[in-house]
């Protein structure tokens, strides 16, 4: 079982790079530095950074963005991508029209 992470706080000013406009989650249009400010913001686990930014949270859930996600996570706090916890998966939720309930034959 993995120990909790202690969280780390960036104590340096945030800096913007060359490649913060990088799109990261396409299905949300996150990109690279929105990520990286968040953990300047003190954000330092992949859910905090998903339930901020809906990062990973979109029609892919996160198939194709989470282990960039991970990477820049790690890349800026100086760990390994693999001591990172693993992001909870949770169903899309979608509004459903009271129509279709009304039509779902039990009705009379």
């Amino acid at each position: 079982m993995k120990k909790p992470m202690e969280r780390t706080f960036h104590t340096s000013e945030f800096k913007a790079q060359a490649d913060d406009s990088l799109i990261i989650c396409r299905c949300e249009e996150i990109t690279k530095g929105e990520i990286r400010r968040a953990l300047y913001d003190g954000m330092s686990t992949i859910n905090e950074i998903k339930r901020f930014l809906r990062v990973g949270m979109g029609l892919c859930q996160g198939q194709t963005c989470n282990r960039l996600v991970k990477g820049i996570i790690a890349g800026e706090l100086g760990i390994a991508w693999q001591d990172l916890e693993v992001s909870k998966p949770r169903s899309p939720v979608r509004p459903i029209a009271m129509k279709i309930y009304a039509n779902d034959g039990l009705v009379k």
